[in-house]
């Protein structure tokens, strides 16, 4: 199975620099820069994914 990368549809301007592309399987969900997709990616369970989305949203 081959992992399915979508772009933030907050990211969608030319000069957007903050852009992450999130690819989720049942456990998981990789974030990566999608402006520099070949630094690699970084991978968080969904309880941590859930805390850093409420904290970004926090401020």
């Amino acid at each position: 199975m081959s992992i399915v990368w979508r772009k933030s549809s907050h990211s969608s301007g030319v000069n957007d620099e903050a852009c992450v592309e999130l690819a989720e399987s049942r456990a998981t969900v990789a974030v990566r820069d999608s402006k520099n997709p070949r630094l690699g990616h970084f991978t968080l369970s969904g309880r941590q994914f859930a805390g850093l989305v409420g904290g970004v949203k926090r401020g």
